[in-house]
């Protein structure tokens, strides 16, 4: 049975050798690390795991790493889709039989399919594995966003359970949380949109900052549910200014340097995407000097 798909999941970074190769024990390292720090989830080989820089090979080889990693009770979510439908829905049987408890169906990049033709592929997707499947729409990635009609025409097939919505808007994610059928989750897919994606009712973050602060996040989203909105505005609040740094430059640069900083060794990116800017560098260490780093905590422990 695969593992509960929780309120806080991070989108983990992929760690990398000098060299540029995958590192299979710093993949195993981040992943019981960022456990230990609030994460009730591990969305891998998505866009902050570098997806479209990794081979096939690769990319079940840090799904196998993960989740001998964390074990059975935390669920990892396999990004496994593309432009490319027959190839993705491939990847979810493979996702399944690694015993991955959940794959991302994100909308594909480059090609803009119609919105019948977003349907068709998801649902297609859908339909080649048992897996839940979580939808992810991107328009800044992919310049193309998936409507409200299409997410709940998606939304009626049973193993379709969510949606990560990075739209920006809020009008548009409100409306699919309000018509969704029952039990149909709408994660945020940016940290700056947690708060208000949750007292619209949705049910929790896709996170890139949760690698650096995910027992605060875990705290602001108990607020919500606890209906402590002013102190979840203040949890807010606090992280803002380490959220907006680590999108200085495109995700996951940032982000990779800092939890290097943290301690624990991701190395950079591959190309194109390369080392993050001096100044960007600058900006990411004047900021994690100004927090307390739930990662450094669990580095420790």
């Amino acid at each position: 049975m695969p593992a509960e798909l929780g309120r806080l999941m991070t989108a983990m970074v992929t760690p990398m050798t000098d060299t540029g190769e995958i590192d299979l024990d710093q993949t195993r390292t981040l992943a019981r690390a960022l456990v230990a720090s609030g994460t009730q989830g591990i969305v891998a080989t998505g866009s902050t795991g570098e997806a479209p820089a990794l081979s096939e090979d690769e990319t079940v080889a840090v799904w196998r790493a993960i989740k001998e990693a964390v074990g059975p009770d935390v669920a990892v979510v396999a990004g496994a889709t593309n432009a490319d439908t027959r190839r993705s829905m491939r990847l979810a049987q493979v996702a399944e039989r690694e015993g991955m408890d959940a794959v991302l169906l994100t909308v594909p990049a480059y090609n803009r399919p119609p919105q019948e033709g977003l349907y068709q592929h998801f649902a297609a997707i859908a339909g080649s594995t048992a897996l839940p499947c979580i939808l992810y729409n991107v328009p800044s990635r992919t310049a193309l966003n998936m409507t409200v009609s299409t997410t709940l025409r998606l939304a009626e097939i049973p193993n379709i359970v969510g949606v990560k919505e990075s739209s920006g808007d809020h009008n548009q994610v409100g409306a699919i949380i309000d018509l969704a059928p029952d039990g149909f989750r709408v994660w945020s897919g940016d940290d700056s949109d947690t708060l208000t994606i949750m007292a619209l009712g949705g049910y929790g973050i896709v996170s890139v900052a949760a690698h650096l602060v995910g027992l605060q996040i875990r705290g602001m989203i108990d607020h919500v549910l606890a209906g402590r909105l002013p102190e979840a505005a203040k949890a807010h609040h606090r992280m803002q200014s380490l959220v907006d740094v680590l999108f200085v430059e495109s995700n996951p640069i940032p982000v990779k340097y800092a939890v290097n900083l943290a301690g624990i060794e991701v190395g950079g990116c591959r190309l194109p995407l390369g080392q993050p800017s001096e100044s960007t560098r600058t900006l990411v260490e004047a900021e994690l000097a100004r927090h307390e780093i739930d990662l450094r905590s669990a580095v420790r422990g």
